[in-house]
C-alpha cells in the first residue's frame, strides 16, 4: 500500500464510524455514540500522523493529544482540551464499570454539543488532509 492508501484507509473508516455515531445518538445510546465520536477523531488524526511522518503505521494509542502532537496540525488550547475530554470517552466506552457512572451524567443537550464539536473538528481535519 502507498502512503495515500493508508491515509485513505483512515479517512474511510472514520467516515464509517461517523455514520455509526449518528445512529447511536438517534437511539439514545449517548456513551456509545461518544465512543464512536472518539474513534472518528482518532482515525483522522492517524491519517494526519501518516501524512506527516515517514512511517505509514501510526502509534497504537487512543490518546488524541499524543497523536495530534506528532503531526503538523496547529491546535488551539480549546481543541487540545476537547481532545482530552474525548480521550476519556474512549476509555469509558470500553470498560463496563465506568459506563453506568458516566451514562447517568450524559444528557442529550450535552452530547449534542460534543457531537457538534466533533463534526467541526472532523470537517477541519478532512480539509487539512486534502491540502
Amino acid at each position: 500500500m502507498t502512503k495515500s492508501d493508508y491515509i485513505n484507509y483512515w479517512k474511510v473508516t472514520a467516515e464509517e464510524d461517523w455514520e455509526v455515531m449518528k445512529i447511536l445518538f438517534e437511539k439514545k445510546k449517548y456513551l456509545q455514540s461518544l465512543f464512536f465520536g472518539h474513534l472518528v477523531l482518532e482515525k483522522l488524526l492517524k491519517a494526519h500522523w501518516v501524512k506527516d511522518n515517514l512511517s505509514d503505521l501510526p502509534p497504537k494509542t487512543h490518546n488524541l493529544i499524543r497523536l495530534s502532537s506528532q503531526t503538523q496540525l496547529e491546535l488551539s488550547e480549546d481543541e487540545i482540551d476537547f481532545f482530552d475530554t474525548m480521550t476519556g470517552y474512549q476509555m469509558e466506552g470500553r470498560y463496563p464499570d465506568y459506563q453506568l457512572k458516566v451514562h447517568l451524567n450524559l444528557k442529550k443537550p450535552k452530547v449534542e454539543e460534543l457531537l457538534k464539536e466533533i463534526n467541526r473538528i472532523r470537517t477541519w481535519l478532512n480539509n487539512q488532509l486534502d491540502k
